[in-house]
């Protein structure tokens, strides 16, 4: 099997909102594979979709084979967008009560919950009720309930939301270390920061159609080289340069795109004169960039379909 998670032509409605229309995509095992859009784009809903909490009106999704996730649900680990715990339960026993839930022996549930609460440095919380922890420690307990039983597919729904940034450091770090234990990572994000570092491949859905998917190289292709500034001084001056087309300005680091025949090492010597940089870089596109612009497209030529 080469195809972790395989949609064709998935239809979901609600009423007479069409919420997925006619989804096809496939997710390589073995991969990072990331679900990109705007909050409301139809990301949760295919996600419940794959996991058999929806079903779709039309089409067809197979999951690790099989049509139904129910029929596969102790390989696979979900981490939903509306995350929460029992708080009365100790933090041990919740972990061990969700790998019970997919399969394992109580005895096995128990040792392993407790080797991974030790691992991820919430070793002295082994008996402390899950009511007395910060969130960032609650969302922690939770993927660790949702991997203790070394799932084939793992779903994190929006699972950088409302992290500090320890906190996404280990939620990254766990990530790529199932990544390297040969399991296939899903997550939704809408911050494409994320989505650039970690994934192998991605698709973006915007108002329920896919927009793009590939690899992220892929993804990147065919869109305009631009400059990557960081930079001090008065962000302002930047929209003077020379050949500008269109800037990402950020505050103290910018992604700048030029007019054709506009020449980069120009723009670099005029930069040098108006803000101090820190760092100049000419390539590919940001996926923050394609994604943008990925969004401004579609809405302008839906507006044109509107207005005809």
């Amino acid at each position: 099997m080469t195809d972790a998670l395989v949609l064709q032509g998935v239809t979901k409605r609600f009423g007479t909102f069409t919420a997925v229309d006619d989804l096809s995509l496939r997710v390589p095992t073995g991969c990072i594979y990331g679900f990109l859009g705007q909050n409301g784009a139809g990301k949760t809903t295919t996600i419940r979709m794959v996991m058999s909490i929806f079903h779709q009106d039309s089409g067809t999704i197979s999951v690790l084979g099989h049509n139904n996730a129910v029929e596969v649900k102790d390989r696979l680990g979900y981490l939903p967008e509306e995350k929460g715990l029992y708080k009365k339960m100790k933090t041990a026993e919740i972990v061990a009560y969700f790998g019970k839930l997919k399969g394992m022996d109580t005895s096995t549930a128990n040792e392993k919950a407790k080797t991974l609460l030790t691992q991820y440095g919430l070793g002295d919380w082994l008996d402390k009720k899950c009511e007395a922890m910060s969130k960032g420690m609650g969302q922690k307990v939770q993927i660790l309930g949702t991997i203790i039983h070394e799932p084939d597919l793992v779903i994190l729904d929006e699972p950088f939301s409302g992290l500090d940034p320890v906190n996404r450091d280990v939620m990254r770090d766990t990530i790529l270390q199932m990544k390297r234990e040969g399991r296939t990572v899903i997550f939704s994000t809408h911050v494409m920061e994320q989505a650039e570092q970690l994934c192998d491949a991605a698709m973006m859905i915007h108002k329920g159609k896919l927009a793009f998917d590939g690899t992220i190289s892929e993804i990147k292709a065919g869109h305009d080289f631009g400059i990557r500034i960081a930079f001090d001084g008065d962000g302002e001056a930047l929209k003077q340069l020379p050949g500008l087309s269109r800037i990402n300005n950020q505050g103290r680091s910018a992604e700048i795109f030029l007019k054709d025949g506009t020449s980069p090492q120009a723009a670099l010597r005029w930069l040098m004169d108006h803000v101090e940089l820190r760092s100049f870089d000419y390539g590919e596109p940001s996926l923050h960039e394609v994604f943008v612009n990925t969004v401004e497209t579609h809405n302008a030529a839906h507006a044109t379909v509107e207005a005809n």
